[in-house]
């Protein structure tokens, strides 16, 4: 009986430079590229927001004779005030309330109407309106001005805050339902099955299970909307006249006459629309947030 020894096998010499590479960790690897392309990026953001606060703080004699991005010496809040007293504050409660109006029924409609379509696929019917829906992206709102003005006129809208509101909802509705309807999509099945066997109705099941499940695509449709409509510049030029209908956009154009434009005036305007939708995105970041990144995983 012969018995074979194994010799240990002795381990390998590393050098010096090969224990640093493999201690080295994955995340300090730097990515310059990425690093100067992000900074190039802020200062493409960063430059505009900067000269848009200081020259809004600059007198409108001294704006063409000092350096666009130099600050003023001698700031002053006077164009803040003519803004104000310039019924800036009619014109916000009309871009607040014609903000409010389509974006609360847009998105409530779209929800309901995303969650019959996944869980009713089966139907014709719910088949073809999703179609209707997805046919309504294609459709550009310059090309219905003329269609929704003669509609307006036909129902005695015109010069009015609804003629605003209803073709914002009309023309929020679709994208809102194709994400909605996404996130609504990929709630499991079970446990819609689950409610139907403790005797749950539709509509228990779409307000208790799906509107928790898809709060954060909700809330995300809403800020979107949100913030198309309060930007809206074309439907209050076309559907209204008289200068207690105007919004935020439009009002604008009070600052500017034949022969000159207020440039400090105006910004100080666009300083003041911003505000209220700074206020919304720090309210509504973590939501906006998880709702886009959960679609990005999606």
């Amino acid at each position: 009986m012969t018995t074979t020894l194994i010799e240990p096998q002795r381990p390998q010499k590393t050098t010096h430079r090969e224990r640093r590479r493999r201690s080295r960790p994955a995340a300090r690897r730097r990515n310059w590229a990425g690093g100067l392309a992000g900074w190039l990026w802020l200062v493409v953001v960063a430059v505009p927001l900067y000269w848009t606060l200081i020259t809004s703080l600059k007198a409108q004699s001294r704006y063409y004779a000092s350096n666009p991005l130099v600050p003023s010496s001698d700031p002053t809040l006077d164009n803040y005030r003519l803004v104000i007293e310039s019924d800036f504050l009619r014109y916000l409660l009309n871009s607040v309330v014609v903000t409010a109006g389509a974006v609360v029924p847009a998105v409530l409609f779209s929800f309901m109407a995303a969650y019959a379509i996944v869980r009713g696929w089966r139907m014709r019917a719910l088949r073809a309106m999703n179609g209707l829906f997805l046919m309504g992206l294609a459709i550009p709102l310059q090309a219905t001005v003329i269609p929704v003005y003669l509609i307006i006129i036909k129902l005695h809208l015109y010069d009015n805050l609804l003629a605003l509101i209803l073709p914002s909802i009309a023309f929020a509705i679709p994208l809102s339902v194709l994400v909605l309807a996404n996130f609504v999509r990929d709630v499991p099945k079970e446990l819609f099955d689950s409610m139907r066997v403790d005797g749950a109705t539709e509509w228990t099941t779409l307000w208790r299970l799906a509107a928790p499940l898809t709060r954060p695509a909700i809330l995300t449709v809403t800020i979107f909307n949100a913030l198309t409509i309060w930007n809206g510049f074309l439907l209050p030029l076309v559907l209204t006249q008289s200068p207690e209908r105007r919004t935020l956009p439009l009002a604008l154009w009070t600052f500017q006459s034949q022969y000159g434009v207020n440039i400090p005036a105006v910004l100080a305007a666009v300083v003041l629309t911003t505000l209220p939708l700074l206020v919304l995105y720090a309210f509504g970041r973590r939501q906006l947030l998880s709702g886009l990144t959960a679609g990005f995983s999606r």
